[in-house]
């Protein structure tokens, strides 16, 4: 097991037919990581981390979860801290950077290392109603 982090990013789950999936929302504090979450939470994805998140490098693969402190909790903006259906851990499969600049319509592929391990990265504007869309495409694409 080879940990790194806390690292800045919010970390969200689905279930595939393949198992649990997370992925790592990535962005400076304001740039949207809780409010792309929220929206994926609200179809049915699951909070592991908000904000923080704990990762290390375990066979190969990359997993996640919550620092004790903020487990179960997101911030709403506007509204405060609140409670959100959870996964304790999660193996991370993508990793998503939040921009505010025009994004490149046919983008080369890209990747970042976590712990020595490389997740294909998305580099994502957060703020249209596609975002959400987009996330779940990607991780199909995987």
């Amino acid at each position: 097991m080879t940990p790194e982090g806390p690292i800045h990013a919010t970390t969200v789950a689905v279930r595939c037919s393949d198992g649990w999936r997370g992925v790592m929302i990535l962005g400076a504090s304001g740039a949207g990581k809780s409010d792309l979450a929220l929206r994926l939470i609200g179809r049915g994805w699951r909070l592991v981390s908000d904000d923080y998140t704990r990762v290390w490098a375990s066979g190969g693969a990359l997993y996640a979860c919550a620092p004790a402190i903020i487990a179960g909790r997101i911030e709403v903006r506007g509204l405060g801290i609140v409670s959100a259906a959870t996964r304790p851990l999660v193996r991370a499969t993508l990793a998503v950077a939040c921009t505010r600049e025009p994004v490149e319509r046919l983008p080369e592929p890209r990747s970042r290392a976590f712990c020595g391990v490389d997740l294909p990265l998305l580099t994502l504007d957060p703020r249209p109603a596609s975002a959400v869309d987009v996330v779940a495409a990607a991780l199909e694409t995987l």
